[in-house]
């Protein structure tokens, strides 16, 4: 079994937004809003959901923090990651269950599982190190790989699926808008152009097509917005985010928080106007000012450095 690669981001962060704060207010069974005080639940047993939980990072934060007397639900399309956190995480496991499945799929597996009126939710949008550091996935354009990108890599949809198989047009509209690529017609017509003579099926042979018609400088390579693009549309990430939301809301109790960590200005501009859409009506804002890593946590983990963190609570 392979060893956990992911760090986890904004741990000090979530855990006081998440678990330490809320657990204050419950213990005097109320909860600020709006400045008035009002009273919530006040069980011994406090449920967690980690819709994200990865190599088991932030879920063992959370049930480090929070046993006794709490249980966590954990999702995971990625069966590797889902073994590596089952492994790290044994030591719960009569406080833990881990799913295979989509977060979108969260509440009909809450029911399920009796986490109908959860205390915490966290989301980490962010992508394993794992999957970067693991060529044979497709993720990285650093290292020759298939260009595959799957989470779950029992679903049919690939990124040379798409590369190969998609109309210009598509093409040129996926990197325009999870990409934010302004060149994006151009590249995806020097695709359209090269898949005629030969197909398109390696990390390395797209980056190298896309450099050869960007030239850009900088720090970031041509491609970084392409990968990014095939990654959100092939693992379907946006919709996904959109309809698990509302249901989200649905599982938490009054006074029950959300925590979505984004690394992109898509996810992020759809978790604030989602936030502000419910603000005053099923939920306050917690932070007005998006939560960020320290100079500290980016220091000793770069990759943490374009995290976001907003959190709201349950009215």
């Amino acid at each position: 079994m392979a060893e956990p690669t992911h760090i986890p981001i904004l741990v000090t962060e979530v855990l006081l937004h998440l678990v330490d704060e809320p657990e204050q207010a419950r213990r005097t069974g109320q909860v600020s809003h709006g400045g008035a005080m009002r009273q919530i639940r006040t069980s011994d047993e406090r449920l967690f959901i980690d819709g994200t939980v990865g190599q088991g990072g932030h879920a063992e934060a959370i049930l480090l923090r929070g046993l006794p007397g709490c249980r966590l639900l954990g999702f995971d399309r990625d069966p590797v990651n889902l073994s590596i956190a089952r492994k790290r995480l044994e030591r719960f496991s009569n406080s833990l269950v881990l799913v295979q499945d989509s977060y979108a799929q969260v509440k009909q597996h809450a029911y399920v599982q009796g986490f109908n009126h959860v205390d915490g939710i966290l989301l980490d949008l962010g992508f394993s190190s794992g999957h970067i550091e693991d060529a044979s996935r497709g993720f990285s354009f650093s290292h020759e790989g298939p260009l595959d990108m799957r989470y779950d890599q029992t679903q049919e949809l690939t990124a040379e699926g798409i590369v190969n198989g998609w109309n210009q047009d598509d093409l040129a509209q996926i990197f325009r808008v999870y990409g934010e690529e302004p060149a994006s017609h151009i590249l995806a017509k020097a695709i359209y152009q090269e898949r005629k003579h030969k197909r398109i099926t390696t990390t390395l042979q797209l980056a190298e097509l896309v450099a050869s018609v960007i030239h850009r400088r900088g720090k970031i390579h041509p491609a970084t917005r392409i990968f990014q693009a095939l990654r959100i549309a092939v693992n379907d990430e946006l919709g996904e985010l959109s309809r698990a939301l509302p249901d989200m809301v649905d599982l938490l109790r009054p006074g029950g928080r959300i925590a979505i960590i984004s690394f992109h200005s898509l996810e992020d501009r759809m978790i604030k106007k989602f936030f502000a859409a419910q603000q005053g009506k099923t939920l306050n804002t917690i932070n007005k000012r998006i939560i960020t890593p320290s100079e500290k946590e980016i220091h000793s983990n770069p990759r943490s450095r374009s995290a976001k963190m907003r959190v709201a609570e349950r009215i």
